[in-house]
């Protein structure tokens, strides 16, 4: 096998960006995916997450505007739209939105501070008691069709994609790696790129990497979350709420608009971080945690009267953070790993792409903060 050849594990959001960065590059590139891409047992399903600029760091603002220009390419290489133009609002004394906007000040974002009340009188639907940080340029992101998008187009560039694919063990070879997976298969490639989401932390050991590289690899937490999805009161319905962050004391809640996942019926309202522990994807229950549904139903009754405090539809979703909440994308000796994680990686999938076919082909360095010894404290 070529030594270009790369082998791309994973075909959610960070996997089928890289396997089309590469493929577009000109490389031969295998992309397997466990199940099939955008797996509902994943972190990629979907077509609810947000898109938002708000970052109190100017690294991550700055990021953000290089992801929208990721996907207005991605939107034309496609030829049809994968982000829906939605406001996005934040507020809440934890928020601190004034420190935000400044940050949005210098690096040119577009964005305006409401007072309470004038953010009342825009969105009625929120029960607003403090500033609020509003800006214009927010989405939704539909992310099973952007994975979908990204891996036609690295079809299209050449790279084969192997479904039913699950990875169970990777050797060193004098000539690069061997990638096996079940009922006998094997893939030979020259580099490895790893993407395997909540996955990660079963792979993570069985790698060939040195004992440094994994020493220095943050600890990683799966969680299950809970999302839940509330109706819109008749006077507000879809197409008329912003996506928001509302960050008390007590409690972290974010919220968007539900698209497809909720039949365009409701909001999909969840606690951020709120689930439980579980370690790894592979144990994963399936299960809504009743403690947290009754958290979430309180805080609608609270702060979202726009929308009947009784969830019609509920799912668990998977969370894998770092201690930091920054991203993983480093690698050595032939193997990247990936983990555009932490609960805050979707919008920028198309970047997150280019860093790892950067890293995997020794184009670039990644940012300071997403090697693997950056992210173990915070």
């Amino acid at each position: 096998m070529d030594g270009s050849h790369h082998l791309v594990v994973g075909a959610g959001l960070a996997g089928a960006a890289t396997a089309w960065h590469l493929a577009e590059r000109g490389h031969e590139v295998t992309l397997v995916e466990r199940t099939e891409p955008a797996a509902r047992d994943g972190s990629s399903h979907g077509s609810a997450r947000i898109f938002r600029y708000a970052y109190a760091e100017r690294e991550y603002v700055e990021m953000v505007a290089r992801a929208a220009e990721g996907f207005r390419e991605l939107e034309r290489l496609h030829g049809a739209a994968l982000l829906t133009p939605t406001p996005a609002v934040d507020h809440g004394p934890g928020r601190d939105p004034r420190a935000l906007a400044r940050v949005l000040q210098d690096v040119g974002v577009e964005h305006e501070l409401l007072s309470a009340g004038e953010a009342r009188a825009r969105w009625p639907q929120l029960a607003v008691d403090g500033e609020v940080l509003h800006q214009p340029g927010g989405a939704v992101v539909d992310a099973e069709s952007t994975v979908r998008a990204m891996v036609a187009l690295a079809r299209s560039n050449g790279a084969r994609v192997l479904t039913g694919w699950p990875l169970v063990g990777l050797e060193r070879t004098t000539t690069g790696f061997t990638a096996r997976s079940t009922r006998g298969r094997s893939i030979d490639a020259g580099h490895v790129v790893v993407c395997a989401g909540g996955w990660l932390p079963d792979l993570l050991g069985g790698l060939p990497l040195p004992n440094g590289f994994l020493e220095a690899f943050p600890a990683l937490e799966v969680r299950e979350e809970n999302a839940f999805h509330f109706p819109y009161r008749d006077e507000h319905p879809h197409g008329t709420w912003p996506t928001l962050i509302h960050e008390l004391p007590e409690i972290l809640v974010y919220a968007l608009p539900g698209g497809r996942d909720a039949d365009f019926r409701g909001q999909k309202v969840a606690e951020y971080k709120g689930g439980r522990s579980v370690g790894s994807a592979s144990r994963r229950s399936g299960t809504v945690d009743a403690a947290n549904r009754a958290r979430v139903t309180e805080h609608v009754r609270r702060h979202l009267p726009g929308l009947v405090p009784e969830p019609y539809a509920e799912t668990t979703c998977l969370f894998t953070s770092t201690p930091t909440e920054d991203f993983v994308v480093d690698g050595t000796d032939g193997i990247t790993v990936v983990s555009p994680c932490s609960g805050h990686g979707a919008k920028f999938a198309p970047l997150v792409g280019q860093i790892a076919a950067d890293v995997a082909t020794g184009t670039a360095a990644p940012p300071e903060r997403f090697r693997v010894g950056a992210a173990r404290t915070p």
